[in-house]
This record gives structure tokens, C-alpha cells and sequence, in this order.
């Protein structure tokens, strides 16, 4: 089981990245949005990890 977590880096010249770690798929463009949002940097300028084109688990169960 992964864990997963949001890392946000400024450097010394104010450049703010902000990196998605153990979300795969589309997970980590959501669960980056908000802070993205927040400090003003949701330009679309994204570099996708290769996670990003991993599929997602998803679990389906039918009961009859």
C-alpha cells in the first residue's frame, strides 16, 4: 500500500513546484488543484510523471 502526499517547493528565487507523490492517473491532477489554485500557479503548465499514465485500481463488487 503507498502512501500518498502532496510536496510543495519554493526555491530561493520564489518558483513554487508543486509534486503528487504516490497518486496514479488523473488522482494527482485532482489532488493538486486546490493548492495550485490557491497560490495563483494554475497556468496548465504541467510535467506529468510517468504515474500519471498509470491506470487506476478501481474495485467493483456485484451482488446478486
Amino acid at each position: 500500500m503507498s502512501k500518498e502526499s502532496i510536496v510543495v517547493t519554493v526555491d530561493l528565487e520564489g518558483k513554487v513546484e508543486v509534486s503528487a507523490e504516490g497518486y496514479k492517473g488523473k488522482g494527482c491532477t485532482e489532488a493538486t488543484k486546490f493548492i495550485e489554485d490557491a497560490l495563483g500557479i494554475s497556468d496548465g503548465k504541467r510535467t506529468k510523471k510517468p504515474e500519471w499514465y498509470a491506470h487506476e485500481t478501481v474495485k467493483q463488487q456485484q451482488r446478486t
